[in-house]
């Protein structure tokens, strides 16, 4: 099914961008867990539209509502259905572009696939899509964070030309993330990112950048070889989200220009149990979690959508220049931190309950 995700802990999102709302439905959760709709809000409103100078200006409150797999505050191990209403969709502005494909967007393969799209914002293409992948991924990180005390941090690590300093191996928090406006915790790189990001806006143009991921204190055991590994699920679910267009996790194609007694990650004693001196691999050793942090990156192109002339075709053929019209991110990696630290926790609670139940079973 193209529209769900996992095989234990499982999200089945749906609407489109300018319908009238969207969704997820979450199955699996384990029950009684307390949750409301207090515990998913918070990562709603870092990825909502119209928080800052550097987002787009549609106006989204974004409020979710629990529609079922929930009673007294716990859930039922149910269903758990999500629903978050579109509000300040205009459908309008897409007309122009109605008959003109834009360039590097889905319209065309869309169109292709389907015989049919969805005829304003992109539909499921659109980035609005991922609010349920958000609210699902808030379940998830409140069940791994209760049952194993992981924690879940992403971060803007560059914008365009800028890069932040390596903070993979600090202890940063999200309050530390959210102090700037494009989420990045190093004040001076924080700087030059958003004066990258007004420069291309007042261009009516758009800009890529890198999230890292930190993924603490997840217990060593996770991921199913060969097939699902973890880091062969994680890039699954990093890849799916709108813009990306890389993912590397530890030394990442870096290591591809060491030397094996370099990247090596030799054993040492750690509490009880044994880590690694270093962590090259990221914390993931032949498709496992080998319980050091789990580090990755995920590459964002820039947004398809400019208000720039375009020299294009329509459908048809025909020559034509688009001036999309709307309301655009002109760098969407900002808003993106939530959804990376959701679909990491999307990933890990569903291993975590393979894991589970091959121990129960043995």
């Amino acid at each position: 099914m193209s529209s769900t995700f996992g095989t234990i802990f499982t999200v089945t999102t749906f609407g489109e961008s300018h319908g009238k709302g969207v969704g997820a439905v979450v199955d699996g959760c384990p029950p009684r867990m307390e949750l409301s709709e207090k515990d998913i809000q918070p990562q709603l409103d870092r990825r909502r539209p119209g928080q800052s100078a550097v987002t787009t200006p549609r106006d989204e409150a974004d409020a979710v509502t629990i529609l079922s797999g929930v009673e007294n505050g716990l859930t039922l191990g149910t269903p758990i259905a999500l629903l978050v209403a579109n509000r300040d969709q205009k459908p309008g502005d897409y007309k122009g572009m109605l008959h003109i494909p834009r360039p590097s967007h889905a319209d065309y393969t869309y169109q292709m696939k389907y015989g049919v799209r969805a005829s304003s914002g992109g539909g499921r293409s659109s980035a609005r899509e991922t609010i349920g992948r958000v609210a699902a991924g808030a379940i998830a990180e409140k069940f791994l964070r209760e049952r194993f005390g992981v924690h879940i941090v992403a971060w803007v690590s560059s914008v365009g030309p800028v890069d932040a300093p390596d903070l993979a191996e600090t202890t940063l928090k999200r309050a530390d993330v959210d102090q700037s406006i494009v989420r990045c915790p190093d004040p001076a790189s924080a700087a030059k990112m958003e004066s990258v990001i007004g420069d291309v806006r007042a261009a009516n143009d758009s800009v890529g950048g890198v999230i890292t991921c930190v993924c603490r204190s997840v217990p060593a055991g996770l991921g199913e070889p060969v097939f699902d590994k973890l880091e062969a699920k994680l890039a699954q679910a990093m890849l799916s989200i709108p813009s990306t267009k890389g993912f590397e996790i530890g030394s990442g194609f870096a290591g591809a220009r060491m030397r094996g007694s370099a990247h090596n990650d030799p054993f040492v004693k750690k509490g009880g149990g044994l880590g690694t001196a270093t962590n090259w691999s990221g914390g993931v050793q032949g498709g496992i979690s080998n319980g050091m942090p789990i580090v990755f990156r995920v590459a964002f192109k820039p947004p398809a959508t400019i208000s720039l002339p375009q020299k294009t075709v329509d459908f048809d053929g025909n020559p034509a220049v688009l001036e999309a019209k709307g309301r655009h991110d002109p760098c969407v990696v900002p808003r993106a931190v939530p959804i990376v630290e959701s679909m990491a926790a999307l990933v890990l609670a569903d291993l975590a309950l393979h894991q589970h139940s091959r121990r129960a079973i043995g």
